[in-house]
């Protein structure tokens, strides 16, 4: 898998996402197609390549917020030419923040994070090793402060 390319400059692990998984495993498409439905939202426009290979329009925000919306974060990695938000001299800044709409429920929080990883382990071994582990204990482990 080309883990530059499925992981997004904000450190979001696309490789990991229902909305990306959907297109080989059946257990995503069964969760994206009950979205998809529940929500009145076309199936095509729910499923997801990762946002370099949507140009930083995903599909689905897109259909959401406007064919004018760009993700500020994709927008400035590509203006500022660097591959990821984590090797950049003004990192971390507000393009990063966790106080986006959702951030209790999708893995908005985990991008500073990640990009630290990133950087410490490298992107092969980060994806391969650490990124599901982030997203699982994201999702499922009670919050604390130890």
């Amino acid at each position: 898998m080309d883990y530059l390319q499925m992981t997004a400059p904000c450190g979001l692990d696309c490789f990991n996402c229902h909305f990306f998984l959907a297109h080989k495993d059946q257990k995503a498409m069964n969760q994206i197609e009950h979205w998809s439905k529940e929500l009145n939202i076309p199936l095509e426009i729910m499923l997801c390549r990762g946002c370099r290979n949507h140009n930083g329009q995903i599909p689905l925000q897109k259909h959401i917020f406007g064919e004018a919306h760009r993700c500020a974060a994709y927008e400035c990695s590509k203006d500022r030419g660097i591959k990821f938000c984590g090797g950049c001299e003004e990192f971390p800044c507000d393009n990063l923040h966790p106080y986006a709409d959702k951030a209790d429920t999708l893995p908005h929080n985990t991008k500073v994070f990640n990009l630290c990883l990133i950087n410490k382990m490298g992107l092969e071994k980060w994806a391969e090793s650490k990124a599901s582990m982030v997203r699982q204990v994201y999702f499922n482990k009670p919050w604390s402060l130890a």
